[in-house]
């Protein structure tokens, strides 16, 4: 046993002085502590009186020592005597020791388990009273009898008192401990009585419910919360009021918060309802993060659905564009006809974007950067964008001096600009406005393209803000999530985003992309194409011929493995999906052990993500629909590659 410290020494020193006997037992029923006069009054070993030692031990010391008297059964004495130390019940008695001596036994329960016992030699006081009733002749016995009992009555009630007084403290600390703990809680707690009045709270009714007061104890749940919000919980007391407990949710309307309402019955010892025990918990981000988990399943399902009708849908688009490309090729074609021929592309173009997004809808974002003409690329934004602006509004287009074509995606920039052109068009509202669209080339590192308007221009919160997702200036009326989108395609592309005001008063927004001319095609040589459908086949065995390409043609993998060892082959480009039990992937994974140092490349119309498309990792893939231009840079990035 470890030697006792100065503190434990100086306790023990104290109990020592006190003239009665004092002994503490655990709910274990083993001695924590006692002091000298126990072991003397009761002339107990020291093994008796050791940290630890039993209750039950010590009975039978005494007992077998006839402290109690004749006993017939020394187990069966020992037994009845622990079995009600167990019970920890508060008493006081008085008996007569062996000895001839009388004590007094004063024992309390602990909080903590346990119980202390102190005892008291009231001999003398015995002889006392014994010498009164001797003595005192004037006095009738009844008086003596009714003294004596008065005497231990009030004995015994200062054991009780002591015993409530410790009770009363061991409450106190825990309500202040439930106070405490109920305080840290991130919820409100609280208590109704039957007539909506709260008679308990941990002081969070403001948190949750913003304009609330803090203070509710002694208020009605109408004054507390406002009758519009008392009117939407009212249902859900008066069914934990008749006893059953429930759980609902509702919107707070002053802050918008979703907020989840558990109330339970709170049963008196017969079983009736005497209040309802409230639980409120603020669930707006778990709210939220479910609606977005079933957009999810919405976006999953509507990519499945999908799926097969955007693989033929592309390919139809492919051939589209194939002939609208060699239309726009003829020489000698009129300019309304080339027109024709540009506006049918662009919307085919628009449209495959489209699709690529529908059929990608449930998988990662990506850009599909292609050889793209910046001039053409925003006149045909002017074009979609007039529709949408109103007369008052104009919207001027300026284009620096810039490489005839820029790797870039498109229909990511067409989509980003067209935002910042419907801001622009919100801020500038019924007056008469501009909306200025420029691009210019900076230090031939950057492509530099900045929308401004006329309007009021940014607030100081805005310039911090705008680019936050959900962050709106519109009110209602604004998801918030406009300028986030551009920034998120812009931090995708390699670039960046700057909001500011122009000198004029107007708001500026400035996108800075990576300027990344193409210039160069793939060589000229002899390209294997493997292509089950024959019209679109043929529109890119016409794109790889005006590139200057020499084109041999399979429909299948095994047509494609009798040409792979045609002399002077340079390239094989084949579709993933091809007919027979082999597809586009097998076929390159042939030819790499045949001829690994021929190029190979892959065209397809499945979206990202897809198994198929994803096990053709190491080869590059070309997603239809595509332009002549697009092919062009592929075969050339592969070239390098």
């Amino acid at each position: 046993m470890p030697a006792p410290n100065a503190q434990e020494r100086m306790l023990q020193a104290g109990l020592n002085l006190i003239q009665q006997a004092l002994s503490i037992f655990d709910s274990n029923l083993r001695l924590v502590v006692c002091n000298r006069k126990y072991q003397q009054m009761f002339d107990l070993p020291d093994d008796l009186v050791l940290p630890g030692a039993t209750f039950e031990d010590t009975i039978r010391h005494l007992v077998m020592r006839g402290e109690y008297g004749e006993a017939g059964d020394t187990a069966e004495a020992v037994r009845q005597r622990v079995d009600q130390a167990r019970t920890f019940q508060p008493h006081y008695m008085e008996r007569v020791r062996s000895n001839g001596r009388t004590i007094s036994v004063e024992g309390a329960p602990l909080a903590q388990g346990g119980w202390v016992t102190v005892y008291t030699d009231i001999t003398e006081i015995k002889h006392q009273e014994a010498l009164l009733r001797v003595r005192s002749a004037e006095l009738s016995d009844q008086l003596l009898t009714h003294a004596e009992r008065l005497a231990q009555a009030n004995r015994a009630l200062a054991a009780t008192n002591a015993a409530l007084e410790e009770a009363k403290r061991e409450l106190t600390e825990t309500e202040a401990r439930t106070r405490l703990v109920t305080g840290m809680v991130p919820a409100h707690i609280a208590h109704v009585t039957p007539d909506f009045r709260y008679t308990f709270s941990n002081r969070k009714l403001s948190q949750l419910f913003p304009g609330s007061p803090s203070e509710i104890i002694g208020l009605s749940v109408p004054e507390a919360l406002g009758e519009a919000t008392f009117a939407r919980i009212e249902p859900g007391l008066r069914r934990a009021l008749a006893g059953e407990a429930n759980v609902f949710e509702t919107t707070h309307e002053g802050s918008g918060h979703r907020i989840r309402i558990a109330l339970t019955p709170d049963h008196d010892i017969e079983g009736r309802v005497q209040g309802v025990y409230v639980l409120s918990a603020d669930v707006t981000e778990e709210t939220q993060a479910r609606a977005a988990l079933a957009q999810t399943a919405k976006r999953e399902l509507a990519a499945q659905l999908t799926s097969g009708l955007a693989h033929d849908f592309a390919n139809l688009l492919t051939i589209i564009m194939g002939l609208q490309g060699r239309l726009e090729r003829i020489d000698g074609l009129s300019e309304e006809a080339a027109g024709i021929a540009r506006a049918t592309l662009a919307a085919a173009r628009r449209g495959g974007t489209l699709l690529d997004r529908i059929a990608r809808i449930s998988g990662p974002s990506a850009l599909h950067p292609a050889p793209t003409d910046l001039v053409a690329c925003l006149a045909d934004l002017k074009t979609m964008a007039g529709p949408i602006l109103p007369q008052a509004i104009a919207l001027d287009v300026t284009v620096h001096t810039l490489p005839e074509q820029v790797l870039l995606d498109p229909g990511a920039l067409q989509d980003s600009l067209l935002n910042l052109i419907l801001n622009a068009r919100d801020a500038i509202g019924s007056r008469v406005g501009c909306i200025t669209l420029s691009a210019r080339p900076v230090r031939d590192t950057w492509l530099e393209i900045a929308v401004t308007d006329t309007g009021p221009g940014f607030s100081p919160e805005a310039l911090q803000r705008a680019l936050d997702p959900f962050f709106s200036t519109k009110g209602g009326e604004g998801s918030g999530l406009g300028l986030s989108m551009v920034y998120d395609q812009t931090k995708l592309a390699g670039g960046n985003v700057k909001l500011s005001n122009s000198p004029e008063g107007g708001a500026s927004v400035t996108l800075r992309l990576p300027l990344r001319p193409v210039n160069a095609r793939a060589a000229p040589a002899l390209v294997l194409l493997v292509e089950d459908n024959e019209v679109i086949r043929t529109d890119v065995r016409e794109m790889l011929r005006a590139m200057g390409h020499t084109v041999a043609e399979a429909g299948s993998v095994a047509e494609a493995l009798e040409l792979a060892d045609l002399p002077g082959l340079g390239l094989v480009l084949s579709d993933i999906g091809l007919p027979g039990g082999a597809n586009g992937v097998d076929l390159m994974a042939e030819i790499a052990k045949r001829k690994p140092e021929l190029r190979r490349a892959l065209m397809t119309s499945l979206p990202l993500g897809d198994t198929l498309r994803e096990s053709a990792a190491g080869i590059p893939v070309l997603t239809k629909p595509f332009t002549f231009e697009e092919l062009s840079a592929f075969l050339a990035q592969s070239e390098v590659g």
